[in-house]
């Protein structure tokens, strides 16, 4: 199992460095031109591959710092993007809340209706009873 690690290991690290140099804008890459960086991952696949990590590729720092302007963004980190999360939240809560506004209207004119017409059948079947035992 070691000796498979020892050959996997080198390997996997020539191929993921190699594959690296190869994606990388010729505009980031730093002390020696990209084919000759090829070459030497190629040609010393363990030191080649360590070298190119190490000196042969210009780092970008993990956060605001060194990011580039222009690229993508995740949406999470995208201060528009969340921007038009919250004015889309915003809008939703001012209609929704428009429209608990007018049902709660709506049921106060019907609840003034109903108590002015009951009032007014109340009275007069009140009085209609009292007129009954009267008689």
């Amino acid at each position: 199992m070691l000796r498979a690690l020892l050959f996997i290991l080198p390997l996997a690290l020539l191929i993921y460095a190699f594959i690296d140099c190869l994606n990388t804008p010729e505009d980031e890459v730093k002390h020696l031109p990209k084919v000759i960086w090829v070459l030497v991952i190629l040609l010393f696949p363990l030191v080649g591959s360590v070298g190119w990590l190490v000196a042969g590729k210009e780092r970008h720092r993990v956060g605001g710092a060194g990011r580039r302007s222009g690229g993508w963004v995740a949406p999470d980190d995208n201060p528009e993007f969340l921007k038009s999360l919250s004015e889309e939240r915003k809008q939703r809560d001012e209609a929704l809340f428009k429209d608990w506004e007018d049902d709660l209207k709506r049921r106060e004119e019907e609840l003034k209706r109903r108590e002015s017409g009951e009032g007014r059948e109340g009275r007069q079947d009140r009085e209609g009873d009292a007129g009954d035992k009267d008689s």
